[in-house]
């Protein structure tokens, strides 16, 4: 079987297909038990609403610079299901991926048929890959909430929670006090666990308290700061610091490669973690620098070089897209600015919308197929009816879509593709294309 026939395959073990979501470890446990599967490194988990694949991005990027071979599993993927999987920062070839998921319907069949889901069964391919790599450090991106996601099946030695902010409320709950509580499942008794959201929900607290975690908090255990700007040197840098022991560590740094002001959260996050893993896992300074300024990530606000200035952002949530509106702000004066917009009916559309009212000129809206995408006509009446401003003009797809923003444009103009990995994916394929 090749990569296409095995992600076939995984698809149809579920009668939902890839979009298929029933969380639970019982599953993961059962067959990862047949595999055999034990934990040979340190494990980082990543967890939260928005910030996970660019702190993923960051602790993979130092990590190899430190001269570790680093293991890094995200989702979803934009252009291939092989970018989930990582080794050193270069995605898994067809061979390596196919081997592992091999072992994994063995073992799956040998646990009594257990039907996984398409999440499931990656999340175990990922360890495989990992395991036969004889990686030196794991990284592991929740795909959904945290307590009851496949990658909670592993043992962190440090877990992070990013933000918490309202996503996915049909399965983690209406609120941030229930979606809090289940990020904080990745959690364990006696080992550091980040929180990097200012403002964390109580429930985060006290499940944190309850289970006896090692809880370290953004502005009590470590932070940044801006310095005043008195020279040019100044306004080039950050300042990260973390308290450790007696002490507090203070690092003066250059921002990172990742745009925006947010990246500011991660970046101090991932040292932190490092920071606690130091005993296992040291680091330097020599890692740390490049680690952070050379750090690169799709369509995580990505500027495409030229004219007419192109963003690429997976926002797909409010407090994703506030951010995306702050720093679309920060970018200077256009005449026109035009977004290509596709995004998922499980989402708040409305909600995810609202920063860019009246901030859009032409709304090129896209319709995502599949069972949890949203019609361009859906997409339209939600902009009209909110007020957004602006003209709505909708495609098939968001390569249709993108086609005809790139028609549109002036060379003084904006393009901004947003609102779900799928609509990335099919501006990137449209940017790809040889004229």
């Amino acid at each position: 079987m090749n990569l296409n026939d095995w992600l076939a395959h995984l698809e149809g073990l579920h009668p939902k297909g890839q979009a298929g979501i029933e969380l639970g470890l019982d599953r993961i446990r059962l067959v990862k038990d047949a595999l055999g599967q034990t934990q040979h490194c340190p494990v980082i988990i990543v967890g939260g609403t928005n910030g996970k694949g660019s702190t993923c991005a960051y602790l993979e990027n130092i990590i190899d610079r430190a001269g570790y071979k680093v293991g890094c599993y995200t989702s979803p993927h934009l252009l291939a299901y092989n970018e989930r999987i990582r080794l050193n920062g270069k995605s898994v070839d067809d061979v390596a991926l196919c081997a592992a998921f091999a072992r994994v319907e063995a073992a799956r069949q040998q646990a009594g048929d257990v039907a996984l889901t398409y999440f499931e069964f990656g999340t175990l391919a990922a360890w495989e890959v990992f395991a036969a790599a004889g990686v030196e450090a794991a990284i592991l991106e929740v795909g959904l909430g945290g307590r009851l996601d496949a990658v909670n099946a592993y043992e962190p030695d440090v877990s992070i929670v990013t933000t918490v902010a309202l996503d996915h409320t049909d399965w983690l709950g209406p609120d941030r006090e229930s979606i809090g509580f289940e990020k904080a499942g990745i959690y364990r008794a006696g080992k550091p666990a980040f929180c990097a959201d200012p403002n964390p929900p109580h429930s985060l607290l006290d499940h944190a308290a309850a289970i006896g975690a090692d809880l370290r908090l953004i502005g009590r255990d470590f932070g940044f700061e801006r310095p005043p700007v008195e020279s040019d040197e100044n306004r080039l840098q950050w300042r990260w610091w973390c308290r450790s022991g007696e002490r507090i560590l203070k690092r003066a740094l250059a921002y990172p490669g990742l745009r925006g002001p947010t990246q500011l959260f991660n970046a101090t996050v991932v040292l932190a973690a490092l920071e606690a893993l130091g005993d296992k896992l040291p680091v330097t300074m020599q890692a740390i620098r490049p680690g952070l300024i050379e750090t690169e990530l799709a369509g995580r606000f990505q500027v495409v070089p030229g004219k007419p200035a192109i963003v690429l952002d997976v926002g797909h949530n409010p407090q994703a897209v506030k951010v995306l509106a702050d720093n679309l702000s920060g970018m200077g004066f256009f005449d026109h600015t035009h977004a290509v917009v596709g995004m998922l009916n499980d989402k708040d559309i409305a909600g995810a919308l609202a920063p860019l009212k009246d901030k859009v000129d032409f709304w090129h809206a896209a319709t995502l197929t599949g069972p949890r995408g949203t019609s361009a006509e859906a997409l339209g009446a939600v902009i009209a009816a909110a007020g957004l401003g602006g003209e709505v003009i909708c495609h098939p797809s968001p390569e249709a879509a993108m086609q005809a923003a790139k028609g549109q444009a002036g060379e003084s103009d904006r393009i901004l593709a947003f609102g779900s990995f799928y609509t990335v994916a099919g501006a990137l394929l449209v940017l790809r294309k040889k004229p």
